[in-house]
């Protein structure tokens, strides 16, 4: 099984890339170019930008920020106190009202991603307002709130309007990557030029989400790997290169080296799972991860049971087999079904799920084929073979 190295590598380096989407920083609102603002950012995903002043007299922070969002959809911007994520954000999210479709904006403290409620913020908001360009269909949040310097934890975002309500954003990868920190203390109103700059702090944002991405790439590549299509040919060698009776006892250790193999691939993309888990506090997919808990421990047990499995003429070897060939099978359709749903969650390219389709109605074929032909060799010798022991 020398290829399995070489597939390994091939998929991962055939990772696709990702490209962020990013904005000039220039003015989209004219009221933005005639506030004046001390800094501007160029925000590195969901093309957006972030106007802002601060002053330290008396302790505002001015910001514009202007996105556009999904259609009938809203944009947010907010300040995360306590962490560096959306969730326990306190945010300014903008839309238009579902009553006359007049630009409203509310504040709104995001303690969980799957309710979003409108609520006071934990630090005073000392103005509000919006606005709507009907030209590109962006809004503009225009805010002054409290902030005593420093380095502040911003996080931006866009999503869909439920029952005219704000509802739980995409979870593609520019969503995820919307945050960054801000020194505003670089925005002073008396020491600022007025230039636009792009703040390094997007950057090393950006820079921290392609290693995000790959470790989210890496980790659906693996798991595609082992679960998705080793596990299932090792099953096909074990099925069928048995009945092949020049084959013994080399089919079994085709088998095990596959299956093997498989695990401890999947074991690595398992991993990166649960680091992904660890790093993204409050995103949960909770059918991957429990049937991905599932396939580890199911094939933890299969492993071991190779140490353990009887001789052929061991009263206990039926047992043995009813049970290695039911796990085994469920092993294979929790692996298929949890491919899937990462497809699902990762949403890359539509061609990589289509490849992936395409290998299994290869296996698919191989295996209908293959059972065909088994079928057809058991026949013939049980034809071949007397009914009646010689005398």
């Amino acid at each position: 099984m020398s290829f399995l190295p070489f597939l390994t590598l091939l998929a991962l380096l055939l990772l696709p890339t990702t490209t962020l989407s990013t904005t000039t920083c220039s003015s989209i609102s004219p009221a933005v170019s005639a506030a004046k603002y001390t800094k501007c950012t160029s925000l590195p995903f969901l093309s957006s930008t972030l106007h802002y002043t601060y002053t330290p007299s008396n302790k505002t922070l001015s910001v514009a920020f202007t996105a556009t969002p999904p259609p009938s959809g809203y944009i947010a911007w907010g300040i995360n106190p306590t962490g560096t994520g959306m969730l326990g954000a306190q945010a300014l999210i903008a839309f238009n009202s579902p009553k006359d479709s007049s630009p409203v904006v509310a504040t709104y403290n995001l303690t969980a991603y799957d309710h979003i409620t409108a609520g006071p913020l934990s630090f005073p908001v000392y103005s509000k307002r919006v606005e709507f360009n009907a030209a590109d269909k962006s809004f503009t949040i225009f805010a002054v709130v409290k902030s005593d310097g420093g380095k502040v934890n911003h996080v931006w975002q866009v999503g869909p309007l439920v029952n005219g309500a704000p509802a739980k954003h995409d979870m593609k990868q520019e969503n995820l990557g919307s945050k960054a920190t801000i020194d505003v203390s670089s925005a002073i109103i008396d020491g600022g030029s007025g230039n636009s700059s792009k703040s390094d702090s997007s950057s090393s944002s950006a820079t921290s989400l392609d290693l995000g991405l790959k470790k989210r790439n890496t980790h659906g590549i693996l798991n595609a790997i082992s679960w998705g299509m080793l596990f299932p040919f090792g099953a096909i060698i074990s099925r069928y290169l048995r009945t092949v009776e020049s084959a013994e006892p080399a089919w079994f250790y085709l088998h095990a080296t596959c299956q093997t193999s498989a695990y401890a691939i999947g074991v690595a993309g398992w991993v990166t799972g649960l680091q992904l888990g660890s790093e993204s506090k409050g995103i949960v997919f909770k059918g991957h991860r429990c049937i991905g808990i599932v396939l580890f421990c199911l094939a933890t047990v299969q492993i071991c049971a190779l140490f353990l499995r009887p001789n052929k003429d061991h009263k206990y070897r039926f047992y043995w087999n009813a049970y290695h060939h039911c796990v085994g099978y469920a092993i294979i359709i929790l692996g298929i079904i949890n491919v899937f749903k990462g497809f699902d969650i990762l949403e890359p390219e539509k061609k990589w799920k289509s490849i992936y389709v395409g290998i299994l109605i290869v296996l698919g074929g191989i295996a209908v084929l293959l059972e065909a032909l088994t079928w057809i060799v058991v026949l013939r010798r049980k034809s071949r073979s007397p009914s009646k022991p010689y005398t």
